[in-house]
């Protein structure tokens, strides 16, 4: 690779070809994702996902899903499907690369021991709040454990205590011996060891002491010989740590590498803020669309490769910013204008009676499938006496530049025929429940004979072959930009958008979307792109979600 193409790619990508070109790791490759199965994946996930299989990919290296299962009481099979689930999803394969971190148990308290023995580990007996008094502040030094000079062989005897179950939670706890001067509060004589008398989804009740992720992660990189461990930012200052137990472990060295987590616009993508809206209800479960996590977005219709292709476009950096959620929105609308068929469907129906067709004809106008594919061709679609237009296309007073439907105004109807509004009748609260019109069955090619112009071109489903369904209209969870930011004194949740949600029954679709599957994703002609939900929706019950609209109309009211 040249100099200048070098430069086009991001600086990890750039350690790599350096890494290769002087025969670091013999050229190899090997990268993993280590997600805690204590929870659903978010988008921020995809993106470490997509960078580290990507990079896997590209140099013809090995990826590796690996869970770091060390806190059984937060840890479930469930989490970890879920997660599998999700990696799969999004298109990276792991095949015989799936690990835990509970399958290096035996060998991580062999390390452990190992450090005993070197004199760089300890058993403490300090409680968890003396342990925070002694460890200091970020501007006065941590103060030495009592037991920090205990001997190797009292520390030894107790570990193995420790293991065989004979101390209460919160006894003891391992620590290693660094420096409780160090200015990087990680180094100051972090804990390996907690006992929890807990029991574990994989190892049942077998260990009644469990690793600290710091001690777990850096070796399970080494066992599973991964050369660029690549994390968030927020590990920067973990990273000494990460090689003060290899290096006193004198085991393989994995680099660990650091890139700027994806933070998006008008959403939060902490555990614990997405684990209260979940337990509020604020939303209906960890996949509700209005939610971040992958399976959110996968039943609200966003595909893998729409995401992957967002990951590649935000690119990787050392900096922390705020990504527009629009980037998001635009790179699921692209894909989806690609590969979506385009049907009718009439959110807000508004009968209109046709005057002057036949009460009992019935006919069949052809429909394109997708102008973007012309191999997906073209469907029939029935017009009769009686459709449903949106109630949005007419106003009994039209201001000049509405173009659409009102008294005396003519317009044309998708794949139809120009309509004319004659009159219209109110129901009792005073809204028009129905208009009556002509058409001009000259109009069926879109252009009159006499040459008159319409501006307006509307879409419609007809009333007799309509299918009903319930749609769900989704916008933005927060209507303030960075919701993790608030006024001192205000609640983060303050900010929840009250119309994040609208629910609308009793639309119209046209009759071929019956045999819409869970999943499948349309483009509803001038509304915009929708799936069929994947929890919700049956025969008896067609249930739609708003992926996203046709155009960021976000940017009118976000300031609201």
């Amino acid at each position: 690779m040249s100099e200048s193409e070098t430069k086009s790619v991001d600086f990890i990508r750039q350690t790599i070809i350096a890494d290769n070109e002087s025969g670091k790791h013999e050229g190899r490759v090997h990268t993993r994702f280590p997600p805690e199965p204590n929870g659903y994946l978010h988008i921020g996930h995809a993106k470490s996902i997509c960078l580290n299989y990507g990079i896997a990919e590209e140099f013809g290296g090995q990826f590796n899903l690996r869970f770091d299962d060390t806190n059984p009481e937060k840890e479930e099979v469930e989490y970890v499907e879920s997660i599998k689930q999700d990696v799969e999803w999004l298109g990276a394969q792991w095949g015989d690369n799936l690990f835990f971190a509970s399958d290096y148990f035996d060998k991580l308290y062999e390390c452990a021991e190992q450090l005993i023995k070197q004199g760089d580990a300890y058993v403490c007996s300090l409680t968890a709040e003396e342990t925070r008094e002694y460890r200091g502040g970020w501007n006065t030094e941590g103060r030495d454990s009592p037991d920090r000079d205990r001997p190797i062989d009292e520390n030894l005897d107790l570990f193995q205590r420790m293991k065989s179950g004979e101390f209460p939670d919160g006894k003891y706890t391992l620590r290693a011996k660094i420096d409780m001067a160090s200015p990087n509060m990680n180094m100051r004589d972090p804990a390996m060891y907690r006992i929890r008398h807990a029991h574990h989804h994989r190892t049942g009740d077998a260990w009644c002491i469990y690793p600290t992720y710091d001690w777990t992660h850096g070796q399970s990189d080494s066992f599973e010989g991964i050369t660029h461990s690549l994390c968030t930012l927020e590990f920067e200052n973990h990273r000494p740590l990460y090689d003060w137990y290899i290096d006193k472990l004198g085991i393989f060295h994995p680099q660990q590498i650091e890139f700027a987590k994806l933070r998006l616009t008008h959403t939060v993508m902490s555990k614990r803020k997405l684990r209260e809206l979940v337990e509020h209800k604020h939303v209906d479960g960890w996949d509700d669309p209005r939610m971040p996590t992958i399976s959110a977005f996968r039943r609200r219709g966003y595909t893998p490769e729409s995401i992957r292709n967002f990951c590649q476009r935000i690119g990787v950096t050392k900096f922390n910013s705020l990504t527009d959620f629009g980037l998001l929105e635009q790179s699921i609308r692209e894909h989806l204008n690609q590969i979506a068929p385009r049907r009718m469907a009439v959110l807000r129906p508004l009968k209109v009676i046709i005057e002057n067709y036949p009460e009992s004809a019935m006919e069949i106008r052809h429909a394109i499938n997708n102008p973007e594919d012309e191999s997906a061709g073209t469907r029939e679609i029935p017009f009769g006496r009686e459709i449903y237009i949106e109630r949005d296309d007419f106003m009994e007073d039209p201001p000049k530049k509405f173009f659409r439907l009102g008294p005396g105004r003519e317009v044309r109807l998708r794949y139809a025929y120009f309509l004319k509004c004659h009159n219209f009748v109110k129901g009792r609260d005073g809204e028009i429940v129905e208009l009556h019109c002509t058409f001009d069955p000259q109009t069926a090619g879109g252009k009159a004979p006499d040459g008159r112009k319409v501006k307006g071109t509307i879409h419609w489903v007809s009333a007799a072959d309509a299918v009903d369904a319930e749609v769900r209209l989704y916008e933005r969870m927060f209507q303030r930009e960075n919701p993790d930011d608030v006024p001192e004194g205000e609640d983060w949740k303050d900010y929840i958008n009250p119309h994040s949600l609208d629910v609308l029954t009793g639309c119209k679709l046209e009759p071929s979307l019956v045999h819409a599957e869970p999943g499948d994703s349309f483009q509803f002609e001038r509304l915009g792109y929708f799936c069929v939900d994947s929890n919700d929706s049956s025969p008896d019950k067609l249930v739609f979600n708003r992926t996203v609209t046709l155009k960021d109309s976000w940017a009118k009211v976000k300031g609201k």
